[in-house]
């Protein structure tokens, strides 16, 4: 598959739901590390595989289903990615984004993209939630951008404006939702990476220095592309494992996956409240 996709592909996996499915989403789901079953509770659901449609790039990670499920939670007609793709997996930046340009072209308004994240900011620990403000995305600084190419006109603008990227308007009504049904979080700045490997001690305390709260794999390039094309974003990092500046701690994707169990819950009773108000 060449580097820069065509409307033409994108509109070739569109028309290959829409061929499954009679749905028009409003909102959109990507559900990170651990976080798959809260797809389980979509309603009418109709699930694809991803190795079902054309150009779509195969998830290889554990803990990532890697299949789409369209239905209804709350009252709204959703577009659940159970399971993302990750740049590190030899995926093109394009390729890891299609999913977001397959939700624009089908109508999705918002998206909520979840994430399991390592705990930079002192107070966050294993099985918090962090409402994302803010996010410094490393590989696009370092030129690996999905928007590298030609412009896709039908989407956005040739220089996007990220001085939003994640909705006010969603923030507060998720502050606001976590108040009322006493679900502990923090928010800070997501800070997102490569990968695969974890991060080395004087990376994190770099980190830390310029900002930092929380750290992943994920989540930004996909942010960069909702909101070149218009779309609303909700951002949420599951605190999965403390991210730790000293050589006393291994990190471990099973740590990941386990923090999971109790992220899911906190994420699930915001967004199931966000969904039911907006």
């Amino acid at each position: 598959m060449q580097e820069n996709l065509t409307i033409e592909e994108i509109d070739e996996v569109v028309a290959a739901i829409r061929s499954r499915v009679e749905i028009a989403p409003r909102v959109g789901l990507i559900l990170g590390s651990g976080l798959s079953h809260f797809a389980e509770s979509v309603e009418n659901a109709a699930s694809i595989p991803f190795s079902d449609l054309p150009h779509w790039p195969v998830s290889t990670v554990k803990g990532h289903s890697g299949r789409l499920v369209l239905g209804q939670l709350e009252g709204q007609d959703v577009f659940v990615m159970q399971g993302r793709i990750h740049f590190y997996e030899g995926y093109t930046m394009q390729q890891v984004t299609l999913p977001v340009r397959v939700m624009q072209r089908m109508g999705v308004e918002i998206l909520v993209v979840t994430n399991a994240a390592g705990g930079i900011a002192d107070a966050h620990q294993p099985g918090d939630v962090m409402l994302i403000t803010d996010h410094i995305n490393f590989p696009g600084l370092i030129g690996k951008s999905p928007m590298h190419g030609p412009n896709l006109d039908e989407f956005g603008p040739r220089f996007p404006d990220m001085t939003q990227a994640y909705d006010p308007e969603l923030l507060d009504l998720a502050r606001k939702i976590a108040n009322e049904n006493n679900v502990p979080f923090h928010e800070g700045v997501y800070v997102g990476l490569s990968g695969p490997s974890f991060e080395t001690p004087a990376e994190l305390r770099f980190l830390k220095m310029i900002g930092g709260d929380s750290v992943g794999m994920s989540t930004v390039t996909e942010v960069s592309v909702a909101r070149h094309g218009g779309m609303r974003v909700l951002g949420l990092s599951g605190i999965s494992n403390k991210a730790h500046t000293d050589l006393s701690f291994v990190a471990t994707h099973e740590d990941v996956l386990e923090a999971g169990k109790q992220i899911v819950p906190k994420m699930e009773t915001i967004i199931r409240g966000v969904l039911r108000t907006i």
